[in-house]
């Protein structure tokens, strides 16, 4: 009997349950049918939804896998050399090449022996690296023989190009024993009127490599710029002003900055020199006040000349920066000098500062050696004035 009433009871629940949840969908105020249709779109809801969750579970344990590879593939690798593992974008890869890439410089030799004279022609560029993201450069060349460095010439400056025509010739005076032992160097800038000129590549020809038989004319790879054999005489800014009409040369020294130290300290005192030459005779001169203990000077000093329009195109402007010292002799810190027989930059500046009347015009130089520029420049001595003209100046 017991068992039998055990028996009865699940079936007894059972049906008790069922009816109840009959009794319950019959309370919601809904067709049977769409009754039906929710409860299976919840059942599938719950379905997708436990299919995603398994999906994500094995795309984690897949990337934790990855993580743990690569973890291992790295193990043992110096930390120094883990930067090659890096792969740069397609148009970033010179293939077959560590070298970076900077353009190249068609280029020509010619040696004379008659009148033991070089001349180095540079003819053009093409394809120079752009040191600016997104704009194109201002390139201009320069070049020099060493060891000697006596001379340095520079091109025009080419605007708004990576692919300049320079067709310029420069000649340099070179015995015969001194060319085989002598290297050119061609350096190509990008412009910047007010900061520091970039390098945007060089090239070197050993000279004792050359057959000299034929003109030697071909296009060479620019490289990294070399350092060793570089000396930094620092930079100077400066201002130009011509007024013709006044025939006033106004000369503002604006600063300087990286002078050489020239003291024990690793300082120097530096004041600049201002120079007008008339036919490479010295005519003017001025100076501006010493400025102690720095290699960045702010002078914001100005001078003013007379100098009438028919011997503006016959001056050379000489600007130098000297170390003072109080009981020794004043060292030359660099020099740099513009005018009718400038080139390059100089040359631009000065050329700027004639087409732009009664505006000053402001530009930053290297500064070069002291003996470099008195070479090129070839000064004389400042002529004696005459007893007439010592009156007329005193009357004046």
């Amino acid at each position: 009997m017991g068992a039998s009433r055990g028996s009865l009871t699940p079936t007894t629940s059972t049906y008790h349950n069922a009816s109840s949840f009959e009794d319950l969908l019959r309370g919601i105020p809904l067709p049977q049918w769409a009754i039906y249709t929710i409860f299976v779109s919840g059942g599938l809801l719950i379905l997708l939804c436990l299919l995603c969750i398994c999906i994500k579970c094995c795309c984690k344990k897949k990337q934790k896998k990855k993580k743990q590879k690569d973890q291992l593939n790295l193990k043992g690798v110096n930390g120094q050399t883990t930067t090659t593992l890096v792969q740069p974008d397609v148009e970033d890869v010179d293939y077959g090449s560590t070298k970076q890439h900077r353009g190249k410089l068609l280029y020509s030799l010619d040696y004379n022996t008659t009148k033991s004279e070089l001349s180095v022609g540079i003819k053009q560029a093409n394809g120079l690296k752009s040191v600016n993201v997104g704009r194109s450069g201002d390139p201009y060349a320069k070049v020099y023989i060493l060891p000697d460095k006596s001379k340095t010439f520079e091109t025009k400056v080419f605007k708004n190009t990576l692919n300049p025509t320079f067709n310029e010739l420069f000649t340099f005076q070179l015995s015969k024993s001194k060319l085989l032992k002598s290297t050119v160097v061609i350096k190509v800038f990008d412009f910047s009127r007010f900061t520091t000129h970039t390098i945007i590549g060089e090239l070197r020809v050993q000279l004792c490599d050359i057959n000299w038989n034929h003109v030697r004319e071909e296009w060479g790879d620019l490289e990294e710029p070399a350092k060793f054999e570089e000396v930094d005489f620092g930079e100077i800014c400066f201002s130009l002003r011509y007024v013709p009409t006044t025939s006033k040369l106004t000369v503002v020294i604006l600063e300087a900055k990286n002078l050489r130290s020239m003291d024990f300290g690793g300082s120097s005192d530096p004041y600049v020199k201002v120079q007008l030459a008339l036919d490479k005779t010295k005519w003017k001169k001025r100076k501006t006040s010493v400025k102690k203990k720095t290699l960045n000077p702010y002078f914001n000093e100005s001078f003013t000349f007379n100098v009438m329009f028919d011997q503006i195109k016959r001056v050379n402007l000489v600007i130098s920066v000297w170390d003072y010292d109080a009981m020794t002799r004043n060292d030359a810190i660099g020099k740099v000098f513009l005018g009718c027989d400038a080139s390059g930059n100089q040359l631009k500046h000065w050329a700027d500062m004639l087409s732009n009347p009664r505006r000053p015009v402001v530009q930053w130089h290297n500064l070069l050696s002291a003996e470099q520029v008195n070479s090129t420049l070839g000064l004389k001595k400042k002529t004696p004035l005459s007893n007439a003209q010592l009156f007329d100046k005193y009357i004046k």
